[in-house]
């Protein structure tokens, strides 16, 4: 039995479609989340979003216990949790790092992931379609 794929997101990506349309677009989550469940066709998907740390750190323990690839994209946590980074190093699964812009193009305190030191892999500067080639992308992964 295939085991789900969990897409976690964090802070301010509820607001997707409203929130700097100038870099993020304005596809919404709710567009997103269909984005990913079509690119996983039969393979389970758990979609997720929060704005606090800890739920985000307690869908990365559901995914270790369910030995799921993840996708993350941890918005503004990318660069201040060491929570969310010591959650991920738990992890045996693939984990892809997603940003829906090029973070390094942006202002400098963009540059540093603390999920990078972690990830299988990293997206980022693909739009809200990097979402749909993350998940392609886990299918693909050995151990996912």
């Amino acid at each position: 039995m295939s085991k789900p794929i969990f897409v976690i997101n964090g802070p301010n990506l509820n607001r997707l479609g409203k929130r700097e349309p100038e870099i993020y677009g304005t596809t919404t989550l709710a567009e997103v989340e269909a984005m990913c469940r079509k690119a996983a066709g039969e393979r389970e998907l758990r979609f997720h979003q929060s704005n606090f740390e800890g739920e985000i750190v307690n869908w990365i323990h559901e995914a270790i216990d369910e030995e799921a690839g993840i996708v993350i994209n941890p918005a503004a946590f990318t660069f201040t949790s060491i929570a969310i980074l010591d959650a991920l190093k738990m992890s045996s699964r693939p984990i892809i790092e997603l940003h829906i812009s090029n973070i390094h193009r942006r202002e400098a305190y963009y540059h540093s992931s603390f999920v990078s030191k972690v990830a299988t892999a990293v997206i980022a500067g693909l739009g809200p379609n990097g979402y749909a080639v993350a998940v392609r992308a886990m299918l693909e992964l050995p151990g996912s």
